[in-house]
């Protein structure tokens, strides 16, 4: 399972950016699937994902209303829209799936994709 994220970038307090984790050779399609991120000194944390096997949608209390994550029609792409950014979102973004929610619920998951830095300057 190889997974590919990047959009990060440097983007002012009030901006957006959009983020998109790519899969290679294979779908999405029985898998859930997460955005994480990790402040500097901070613990790795989920802040989006879409739980397939329940088809639910999970945010974090700290993006709620500002973050949406979504997918391509052919399964293989998942996007984190980020709007309204401010400083405290300021982290390196990872996504990941498995097709164990629980794993994913738990910041498991079994197969992470390299992280993209995002960067919202005051």
């Amino acid at each position: 399972v190889q997974l590919q994220a990047f959009g990060g970038g440097l983007v002012q307090a009030g901006g957006f950016l959009r983020l998109s984790c790519a899969a290679y050779g294979y779908t999405f399609s029985r898998y859930s699937v997460g955005w994480f991120r990790q402040a500097p000194g901070k613990e790795r944390t989920l802040v989006a994902a879409f739980l397939r096997s329940i088809n639910t949608y999970y945010y974090a209390d700290s993006v709620k209303g500002r973050f949406t994550i979504s997918e391509n029609s052919g399964q293989d792409t998942v996007y984190l829209q980020m709007n309204d950014l401010n400083p405290e979102d300021t982290a390196v973004y990872y996504c990941a799936v498995d097709p164990n929610r629980t794993l994913l619920i738990r910041s498991s998951p079994r197969n992470w994709g390299q992280g993209t830095l995002v960067t919202v300057s005051s």
